[in-house]
C-alpha cells in the first residue's frame, strides 16, 4: 500500500471532529486511517489485522453513533485500533503494548470510549445486553453496538447471549465483522453458513434494508463464496438462524463502502427500537495490509516490521522458543505412538501445533473459539484408547474449568493438557497472563501437574506425559524464549512427584543457611540468587521442584531438614504450589523457630502491559529481590513468622 498523504485524521481528535466530515471525505478518511495504522503498527508490533479490516466499520459507527453515550463494544480487543486513533488517541500509538502506553486491548481505565474491556473472544453480545438491560432500567434511550467477529461467534457464550437477546427483544444492534479468518481460518459450521449465505439471492431478496446498499459486494467476495457446496436456504419457515433466535438479519453487506454502511446504520438505529438486529458485514482481514496475499496468519499479530518491504525486524537471539520446542517433542513422540492425538481451539499457529498438522492431518482437530467442548471434546477421545494433548493458553484454560473438573478430573480421564503462555506474557497485559493454572489445577484430585525449568525438562514432561495412563496430566510452560541449552538430550519418562537439586550447599557435618524450592523457568533467578549469596559467604542450595502436584515430601523435608530459610518461587498466583508446600510443612508443625519459609508468588494484583522481564521484576520474582528478601534473615537470629 503507497504511503497516503494525511489531511484529514490530523484534524480528528473526537469523534465530534468526525461528524463534522462530508460522506465523500470519509472515503478518503479510510485510506488516511489505514495507512497510518500501519505505519504505527510497524514500529511497535501488535495485531494489525484485525483493524486494517475494520477501518471504514470503524468510521461508519463513529459518525452515526453518539459515543460513548451510544456504546460501542469491541469483542476481543483486537480490532480496536482504529477506534483508539478516532477516540483522541492517535497521538499516542507508538506507545502501545509498552510500559504505561496504550493497551493492546480495549481498557476501561484508558478512556471513556472503551465502555467494555476486553481480550478473550465472545464477551461483547452479554455485555451489551447487561447494558441494554439496565439502560431500561434506568428509562434512558441510548443505543447499545457489539461487534463480534466471525471466528468469536463460535463460542457458545455467543450463541447463549444471542438467545438471551432474542428473548428479551431490547433495543441493541449486533454487527457480525465477518472476514472468514479468526486466528486460523475459521473452524465449523457457523462459519460455513456464513460463506453459504454470502451467495444467497433469495435471502438477499427478502430484506427490505439491504436494498439500500448501492454497491454490489466485492468480486472477491463473490468468488469466495462460489466455494461453498450450496446455496443457503430459508430455515424454519423463511428466515435465518438469527430470525429464528428473535433478531432482525440484515446483510450481508459490504463492509469496506464506509458510505454505505452509514446510510444503513442510521436506518438500523431507528428499527432497533422495534428490537434486536443483526447486521452481518462483509470485511477483508488485513485490507491494505503491505504482506503478500499469502501470508495468512501472519498479519494477525506481527513484530515490528520495515513499512516498505513487510518483512519482520526478527531478533537477533537463535535460541528457541518454549513453543517451539513443545511442537517439535510432540511430533517425535507422536511418531512413536500414532495413539497421541493433538487439539487445539483456534491457536494452531500460537501453540505451534500447525507443524504438527502438516505431519499428521488426520490426527489434528482445531475445534475453534471452543474451550469448553476443547477439553470435553478431548475426554471423549481418551476414553476411547487415544491420548490427546489438549494444547490452550493458560489464560484461555480458564475459560473451561468446570469442563476440567466435571468432564475429566471426577472421571480421572488420562487427557494431557499442554498449557502454553504460563506465567507473565509481556505486552498482551493483564488478560492474557497466565496466572492462575498452578492455583486452579493443583487442588483438582487425580490430577498430575508439571513445570519444566528448561527446554531438556518440557521434552521430559512431554514425553511424561505420553505415557501416563492413570489419570489427566498437565505441564505448564511460558512465553518466549528457552535458556539456550544447546543440546537437548533424548527425553525421558520422569518419576511422578520428584523433584531434583540442583545445587547442593549442605553436608551430614553442616547445615546450609538458605534453600530455594522453584518450580518453573524461574530456576534461573533462584540459581543466580543462589549464587550471588554463595559468593557472599553464605551457603545456599536449590531444588528443582517440577511437579506441583503431587509434591515431592522426600525433597522438600530434606530441604528444610538442612537449611535453617526456605523460600519457596513460583510464577504463578498465590493458592498454587507455595501454598501446597507451606500448608504441608505446617500440618508437620515444621514452620518453627528453627525454619524460616518464605512464599514468592505472583502478587494479589494485575500487572499490565510491559516487557516480560519488566512484568517479573514488578512481581518481586527476580533474583535481585530474592537476594534482598534473604540478606535481613540470615543476618538476623530472631524468630519471624511465614510470610
Amino acid at each position: 500500500m503507497a504511503k497516503v498523504k494525511i489531511k484529514l485524521l490530523d484534524k480528528i481528535s473526537s469523534p465530534s471532529d468526525l461528524k463534522l466530515l462530508s460522506l465523500m471525505e470519509l472515503n478518503y478518511l479510510a485510506d488516511e486511517l489505514r495507512s497510518d495504522l500501519i505505519s504505527s503498527v510497524s514500529k511497535t508490533g501488535g495485531h494489525l489485522g484485525a483493524g486494517l479490516g475494520v477501518v471504514e466499520l470503524t468510521i461508519a459507527l463513529h459518525y452515526v453513533f453518539d459515543a460513548p453515550k451510544d456504546k460501542i463494544i469491541w469483542d476481543v480487543g483486537h480490532q480496536a485500533y482504529p477506534h483508539k486513533m478516532l477516540t483522541g488517541r492517535r497521538n499516542r500509538m507508538q506507545s502501545l503494548r509498552k510500559e504505561k502506553g496504550l493497551s493492546g486491548f480495549t481498557n476501561r481505565a484508558e478512556s471513556k470510549y472503551d465502555v467494555f474491556g476486553a481480550g478473550h473472544s465472545s464477551t461483547s453480545i452479554s455485555a451489551g445486553l447487561g447494558m441494554a438491560v439496565a439502560r431500561d432500567l434506568k428509562g434512558e434511550n441510548n443505543t447499545i453496538i457489539s461487534v463480534i467477529g466471525d471466528g468469536a461467534m463460535s463460542a457458545g457464550m455467543a450463541w447463549e447471549a444471542l438467545n438471551n437477546l432474542g428473548s428479551q427483544n431490547k433495543k441493541m444492534i449486533v454487527i457480525l465483522n465477518d472476514n472468514d479468518m479468526s486466528i486460523a481460518p475459521a473452524v465449523g459450521a457457523v462459519s460455513s453458513y456464513l460463506s453459504k449465505l454470502i451467495s444467497s439471492k433469495p435471502l438477499t431478496s427478502i430484506r427490505e434494508l439491504a436494498k439500500q446498499v448501492a454497491s454490489h459486494l466485492p468480486t472477491e467476495i463473490e468468488k469466495a463464496a462460489k466455494r461453498a457446496d450450496e446455496l443457503a436456504r430459508t430455515m424454519m419457515g423463511g428466515g435465518t438462524i438469527f430470525n429464528n433466535l428473535g433478531m432482525y438479519y440484515v446483510g450481508p453487506v459490504d463492509g469496506h463502502n464506509v458510505i454505505d454502511l452509514v446510510h444503513l446504520l442510521k436506518n438500523l438505529n431507528n428499527t432497533s427500537s422495534n428490537g434486536p438486529v443483526l447486521l452481518h458485514v462483509v470485511t477483508e482481514k488485513g485490507k491494505g495490509h503491505p504482506f503478500g496475499k499469502d501470508v495468512k496468519e501472519k498479519y494477525h499479530a506481527v513484530p515490528k516490521f520495515d513499512i516498505i518491504t513487510g518483512e519482520h525486524k526478527k531478533s537477533a537471539s537463535k535460541k528457541k522458543t518454549y513453543t517451539k520446542i513443545f511442537s517439535d517433542e510432540l511430533i517425535k513422540q507422536a511418531s512413536q505412538d500414532d495413539k497421541i492425538l493433538a487439539v487445539t481451539a483456534a491457536m494452531s499457529s500460537g501453540t505451534g501445533l500447525d507443524k504438527f498438522f502438516e505431519e499428521f492431518p488426520d490426527r489434528f482437530f482445531d475445534v475453534g473459539i471452543a474451550e469448553q467442548h476443547a477439553v470435553t471434546f478431548s475426554a471423549g477421545l481418551s476414553l476411547e484408547g487415544f491420548k490427546p494433548f489438549c494444547t490452550i493458553y493458560s489464560t484461555f484454560l480458564q475459560r473451561a474449568y468446570d469442563q476440567i473438573i466435571h468432564d475429566v478430573a471426577i472421571q480421572n480421564l488420562p487427557v494431557r493438557f499442554a498449557i502454553d503462555r504460563a506465567g507473565y506474557v509481556g505486552a498482551d497485559g493483564a488478560t492474557h497472563q497466565g496466572s492462575f493454572d498452578l492455583a486452579f489445577l493443583s487442588c483438582l484430585p487425580n490430577f498430575v501437574v508439571m513445570a519444566p525449568s528448561n527446554e531438556v525438562e518440557l521434552t521430559h514432561m512431554i514425553k511424561t506425559a505420553a505415557s501416563y495412563n492413570d489419570g489427566p496430566i498437565a505441564f505448564r510452560y511460558p512465553r518466549g524464549e528457552c535458556e539456550g541449552i544447546e543440546t537437548i538430550p533424548e527425553a525421558k519418562k520422569l518419576k511422578i512427584g520428584q523433584g531434583k537439586l540442583v545445587l547442593k550447599s549442605f553436608d551430614e557435618n553442616k547445615l546450609g543457611d538458605i534453600a530455594f524450592l522453584s518450580i518453573g523457568t524461574r530456576l534461573s533467578d533462584t540459581l543466580g540468587a543462589a549464587n550471588e549469596l554463595n559468593n557472599l559467604g553464605y551457603s545456599a542450595s536449590v531444588a528443582d521442584a517440577r511437579f506441583a502436584k503431587p509434591i515431592d515430601k522426600k525433597l522438600i523435608l530434606e530441604l528444610v531438614k538442612n537449611h535453617k530459610i526456605l523460600f519457596v518461587v513460583e510464577e504463578a498466583s498465590s493458592g498454587g504450589f507455595c501454598s501446597l508446600v507451606t500448608s504441608y510443612l505446617a500440618n508437620l508443625d515444621l514452620i518453627n523457630s528453627d525454619l524460616k519459609v518464605r512464599s514468592f508468588t505472583m502478587p494479589d494484583m494485575f500487572i499490565e502491559h510491559k516487557t516480560q522481564e519488566a512484568q517479573i521484576i514488578q512481581a518481586g520474582l527476580h533474583k535481585n529481590h530474592l537476594v534482598k528478601q534473604a540478606l535481613p534473615l540470615l543476618k538476623n537470629k530472631k524468630t519471624l513468622s511465614i510470610g
